[in-house]
């Protein structure tokens, strides 16, 4: 443990969006010492030159990827890396007797020849698979316990997704043959390397589509979904890049089953949410925006109900760096820790 009992965290990968973000909500973590930000290609030199915004703020250097001198600075580690990188590296922090929140998808699916289908890569291996915890906070919370040593945190399009659909799903009030999702992320969603699509002249004013029915958050969707309803669940999912920083909006269309109004969902959502402080449900009548979140680890949800078509409009909200990354990570990490679920999270989402 680190100064004061606090519990010493080490992030690997601290250069891209997802790497920055958790340095900055960690950094207002009053149980937390942050003792080593991490990067293979950026080691020796000071966070705060590519990252200016933290200077003398973390004036620490980049360290290189040593598992020994992690081990003996760092009681957990945050990968917030690329794919296929977890996956080697967690196996050797947990043998030196680290905790492990992989904010990659390497441990979110629990097939290995799924991910090597959606990936494209070689998956870890299935016993590590098997014993990562996938942290779906407001589902799955009570899984993540103290002696939780590998936590899968859920993807950004996914955590949208699911908490948008889950509560209809586990109640039997929609058909579950009839799911359709329309996805759509800002330009930091794609992390913090160049490419073509995400340069300013190819996103601003424009809206395209990409990886359609190809996208590799599918598999996860479905498996989650699919546990959830204790049957396979297939789903039409479509993701597209709209010229903003941050934010996911995913709206969301099902055929319903039974008699139920726009007020009865709002309500069984309401109560299946039920002490869930960073989920939040709007009045009928009423749609979240992605600016309502930004900044915070929210996610608002809006319904409702079509009678000339018998179709539920689900409409979900999150900033993707935060609910759909490092804020769900350290939601996971006070979960792991026994700590209370929004320590250190208590942002109001900044506006406008």
């Amino acid at each position: 443990m680190g100064v004061n009992n606090k519990v010493r965290v080490a992030i690997v990968g601290s250069t891209g969006y997802g790497g920055v973000e958790l340095i900055r909500l960690l950094l207002a973590h009053p149980n937390v010492e942050i003792t080593s930000v991490i990067s293979s290609s950026s080691a020796g030199t000071p966070i705060a030159a590519g990252f200016p915004h933290l200077t003398e703020i973390l004036t620490d250097q980049l360290d290189g990827i040593d598992i020994d001198m992690i081990a003996q600075k760092a009681d957990v580690v945050f990968l917030p890396t690329p794919a296929g990188v977890a996956a080697e590296l967690a196996p050797k922090l947990l043998d030196a007797g680290l905790k492990v929140i992989d904010i990659s998808g390497d441990f979110r699916l629990k097939l290995p020849e799924s991910y090597e289908t959606w990936y494209k890569r070689k998956a870890a291996e299935e016993t590590y698979l098997a014993e990562a915890v996938y942290g779906l906070c407001e589902v799955w919370g009570d899984e993540v316990q103290e002696t939780t040593r590998l936590l899968s945190n859920p993807g950004c399009f996914p955590t949208a997704t699911l908490l948008g659909l889950i509560p209809a799903v586990a109640a039997g009030w929609i058909d579950l043959d009839s799911i359709i999702i329309d996805a759509k992320s800002g330009v930091s969603g794609a992390g913090r390397g160049l490419h073509l699509s995400a340069h300013y002249a190819e996103v601003n004013e424009n809206f395209s589509a990409y990886k359609v029915n190809k996208h590799q958050h599918i598999p996860e969707i479905e498996q989650a979904l699919s546990r959830v309803a204790d049957r396979p669940v297939v789903t039409t999912f479509t993701t597209h890049l709209v010229p903003m920083t941050r934010g996911i909006m995913t709206t969301m269309y099902a055929k319903v089953v039974g008699e139920h109004s726009e007020a009865d969902f709002v309500e069984m959502y309401r109560q299946y949410y039920e002490g869930r402080k960073f989920v939040r449900v709007r009045n009928a009548g009423t749609w979240p925006a992605t600016k309502h979140v930004s900044g915070s680890n929210y996610c608002d949800i809006g319904l409702c109900y079509d009678a000339r078509t018998g179709r539920i409009t689900i409409i979900s909200v999150i900033d993707n760096i935060v609910k759909g990354a490092a804020g769900q990570a350290i939601q996971n990490l006070n979960l792991m820790m026994g700590w209370e679920e929004t320590t250190g999270l208590h942002f109001t989402p900044v506006y406008p």
